[in-house]
């Protein structure tokens, strides 16, 4: 079985049909290209090839010229020695030589396996927030993994494989012939017995691999899911154990049936080819011996046709003949990267995009809608807003009322279908993405910290960051303190996703990191939601007058609203009547259903901050 033809999450391209002729050309033409960046190479490796298949042949015009010898009268000892000595030498030289293809063969597999990670993994981060919500992080670690790791074995086993299988055929057809022609014509007959049985289990292998590999990759979303930290901890909650067990094992045993049958398919296959390899050298001396009895053929050339040329052209003929499937499973392979790596972001920037320079921080919603894929309605609907740098605003709202899709809008997470979101006067379209992101900074509802320390996700936001600038975040967000407590200080290693730290602890840390980043346009989005009152009434605020224009945004808020200069309330769908908050009617006379959906107060000067 082919290594690279494993990967966790193959269903998504085992059960497609192969590729046309003309596709699958183009797709060999493409697989090719990467080998341009080292042509010296690449004929390095294929003289290399050469000059073992040849050096190969060695044993045979030993052993026949030995046994011929031998079978003389009075043979000369001295020819002998001379015969075995050469044979040793040319082995040592075949394997010296095969040393320096190994090297070379190995230098460009690995060469392209970084370029496909590379392309591959730019690829993914230019994606939109939306294609990962839509697919499973098994299948995309499957594809920078298994997929990409299996392409070495393409190119030593497939490519090289090629070229390799070709030469010994040949060399040994070449000497085949020079030896006994009647014999040759024997072998001739024997390839379609070899070859058409060869093709027809390889493709059963390849179907029932297909199918091994579909179940496998479905059993790895699983493992993924159940044994990571947050699905462990929802199996204990719920103390599902047993019944993941059943699951798991039901899975198990469908998959151990398949890893059967095609285990069984193999061994068929297996047997089939050794029945061949055996039936061969025994017609090949039947044959071979009726030419001695004639006297147009020698005992020695008799011996190593059905030895070693005939087991040598068997091995490169049955590899020849099995090379579709390699090909085949080769290209499914390419197929998987290619298809992520080909990816057209749905939000990029534009041709014309140009750089921000300074930012004030106004933002401006202009009639905004926007309807996630598949949505039966309208996520956002119709949205207009105004916030003047300085301003905090907060996003009161019941759930699915689009207050987390709006600060998304904003950060260009998503694109409005409808309307623009403008900051400073230029809509965020018009503006490169990275001089976009260099303007926020963001606090999730879901904490995510890297399993590393505080010091390296703090900085995280600010790499080139100071470790004095690190602890004047850190007591801004009233995590110092803490931090000092621990043994390891900054160097306390938080564990996957901060599961080391409590919830509050994780978003004190998430402030402090969005507080080191400095930005202009702040996003909370329910960043407080595990602090107790006290750190709570301690979150970030708007700059002081001597820092002017920051304005500060908060997705759905709890306590903080009370004190939020600008609070608006989305609605989901359609504008409609609801109780107003106790904080919206002092901040200024709210009126529900106004601009689609969003409703602000009159202007009012800017806070004095949380």
């Amino acid at each position: 079985m082919n290594r690279y033809c494993v990967g966790p999450a193959m269903a998504v391209d085992w059960g497609e049909p192969e590729l046309g002729t003309a596709d699958r050309r183009a797709m060999i033409r493409r697989v090719l290209a990467y080998f341009r960046p080292y042509p010296h190479r690449g004929v390095l490796v294929v003289a290399c090839i050469a000059v073992q298949a040849v050096l190969g042949l060695a044993p045979a015009i030993v052993f026949k010229s030995l046994i011929d010898t031998l079978a003389r009268h009075h043979p000369s000892f001295a020819h002998v020695g001379l015969l075995v000595t050469a044979g040793i030498g040319a082995a040592l030289a075949g394997g010296l030589v095969g040393v320096a293809e190994a090297y070379h063969s190995t230098v460009i597999s690995q060469g392209i396996v970084a370029t496909l990670r590379r392309q591959l993994f730019t690829r993914l981060l230019d994606q939109p927030v939306a294609f990962f919500t839509h697919r499973k992080a098994g299948d995309l670690l499957s594809r920078i993994n298994t997929d990409i790791d299996g392409v070495e074995d393409v190119v030593t086993d497939t490519v090289f494989g090629l070229v390799s299988n070709a030469l010994v055929t040949i060399t040994t057809l070449g000497l085949m012939l020079r030896f006994s022609w009647p014999l040759t014509l024997v072998v001739l007959v024997m390839i379609p017995l070899v070859a058409l049985p060869a093709r027809r289990a390889g493709q059963a292998t390849y179907s029932a691999r297909g199918r091994t590999q579909s179940y496998r990759g479905q059993m790895t979303a699983y493992l993924q899911e159940i044994l990571g930290i947050s699905g462990i901890m929802l199996v204990k909650a719920f103390g599902a154990e047993q019944r993941e067990r059943q699951r798991f094992a039901g899975m198990n045993d469908e998959l151990r049936a398949l890893e059967v049958r095609q285990n069984l398919i193999g061994q068929w296959f297996g047997m089939l080819m050794s029945t061949l390899q055996t039936a061969g050298p025994a017609l090949m001396i039947l044959a071979g011996g009726w030419l001695v009895v004639t006297g147009r053929a020698t005992v020695g050339t008799v011996f190593v046709f059905a030895t070693v040329l005939g087991q040598r052209l068997a091995g490169g003929v049955t590899s020849l003949a099995g090379m579709h499937v390699n090909v085949t499973g080769s290209l499914a392979l390419f197929g998987r990267l290619f298809a992520y790596i080909d990816r057209v972001p749905e939000i990029t920037d534009d041709p014309a995009a140009t750089e921000f320079g300074h930012v004030d921080g106004a933002v401006r919603l202009d009639h905004v809608s926007f309807t996630y894929p598949g949505g039966a309605s309208p996520a956002v609907d119709d949205i207009t807003a105004d916030i003047e740098p300085g301003q905090l605003v907060a996003l009161v709202g019941p759930s699915g009322a689009g207050k987390t899709t709006i600060t998304g809008l904003i950060a260009r997470f998503h694109d409005p279908q409808q309307g623009r979101i403008l900051i400073d006067g230029t809509d965020v379209r018009q503006v490169t993405r990275s001089s976009l992101t260099a303007q926020l900074g963001m606090v999730f509802q879901d904490t995510f910290l890297f399993h590393a320390s505080i010091a390296e996700n703090l900085r995280y936001a600010r790499p080139d960051a100071s470790d004095a600038d690190l602890i004047a975040a850190a007591r801004a967000a009233r995590l110092h303190e803490f931090i000092c407590t621990l043994p390891d200080g900054y160097d306390t290693v938080v564990g996957e996703r901060g599961h080391r730290l409590s919830g509050g602890e994780k978003q004190r840390v998430a402030i402090a990191r969005v507080i080191l980043r400095d930005p202009r346009i702040l996003i909370l989005d329910e960043a407080t939601s595990s602090l107790d009152t006290v750190s709570e009434q301690h979150r970030p605020g708007p700059r002081p007058p001597d820092r002017p224009g920051q304005p500060r945004r908060a997705a759905r808020p709890r306590r903080p609203v009370r004190r939020a200069v600008s609070p608006a309330v989305p609605h989901p769908a359609r504008p409609r009547r609801g109780r107003e908050h106790p904080g919206c009617r002092r901040a200024g006379g709210f009126r529900p259903g106004q601009h689609g959906g969003l409703t602000t107060p009159a202007r009012t000067a800017p806070g004095p901050g949380i």
